[in-house]
């Protein structure tokens, strides 16, 4: 389960989105999460799925690759979509006990079990064809208007750089941790709820140890380099907008504005 989650990996390719300006990506992303909610129709999630397979196919990142990234998420997709399917009041279709499924239900719970998988998937593909430091020059040129009143947009891009950096690491430190404890007899998987939460113990104790010892090698690294923040630092490999970005930047408006008639229409 550890090795399914792929938010902050980065999957090395040589593809369209991979050579995209990351901002043309970051603001992709923003503009696909809006049409998902924009949807409210089979056609508008028709749209969003032929839109989302024709850029993870354009990723070259496999889809089982990106489907796995889900399985960690399958706990809170679950509690999700069961509150909307028997909350939502409506048109009772079965009942039992206090509980009651409505038509108004199903949809709602189809329409945000959908959004939710979408969403997860949309954001993967950013940072699967993102590296970290692109996202964080990305994220501190579209932020950059904020430094007028004042707001530490570099300290903040610097911030997300490092957490999507220390994520993979994390996970890979948990399943080390998880097998060193599994082979001196501890077990994560019997036992009720409180007996499991008590046997996250020997893997929490030490996983947190690691994380402010690395935390704590990295701000005296930092401090070693001179770091002082982002004022009047220049960067190795500036960004500047190709042709293709502005065809991409094109296209995603144009998807986000079908989306909307769509919506209007229907």
């Amino acid at each position: 389960m550890i090795r399914d989650i792929t938010i902050g990996q980065y999957y090395p390719a040589k593809s369209v989105l991979h050579s995209l300006d990351p901002r043309v990506k970051f603001t992709g992303t923003i503009l696909f999460l809006i049409s998902l909610f924009v949807a409210d129709s089979v056609w508008g999630y028709l749209l969003a799925t032929v839109f989302l397979a024709a850029i993870i196919l354009l990723s070259k990142v496999p889809v089982k690759f990106m489907m796995k990234g889900l399985k960690p998420l399958f706990f809170i997709f679950l509690v999700t979509i069961s509150f909307n399917l028997f909350l939502v009041p409506g048109t009772v279709i079965a009942q039992f006990w206090i509980f009651k499924i409505t038509e108004e239900g199903i949809k709602q719970a189809v329409k945000i079990g959908i959004r939710l998988i979408y969403l997860v998937m949309g954001s993967s593909v950013m940072t699967l064809t993102t590296t970290p430091n692109q996202l964080t020059d990305g994220l501190e040129k579209l932020m950059h208007p904020l430094t007028r009143i004042r707001v530490p947009v570099h300290e903040i891009s610097m911030m997300m750089s490092i957490a999507l950096r220390f994520i993979p690491i994390l996970m890979e430190e948990t399943d080390k941790i998880m097998k060193a404890q599994i082979a001196r007899g501890a077990d994560f998987e019997s036992g009720n709820i409180i007996n499991k939460a008590k046997n996250l113990i020997p893997l929490l104790v030490p996983l947190f140890i690691s994380a402010f010892r690395r935390a704590d090698d990295l701000a005296m690294a930092m401090e070693a380099r001179c770091y002082h923040g982002g004022e009047h630092r220049t960067s190795m490999k500036p960004l500047k907008y190709k042709g293709i970005d502005r065809i991409a930047y094109g296209m995603m408006f144009a998807y986000l504005a079908a989306g909307i008639v769509i919506r209007v229409l229907l």
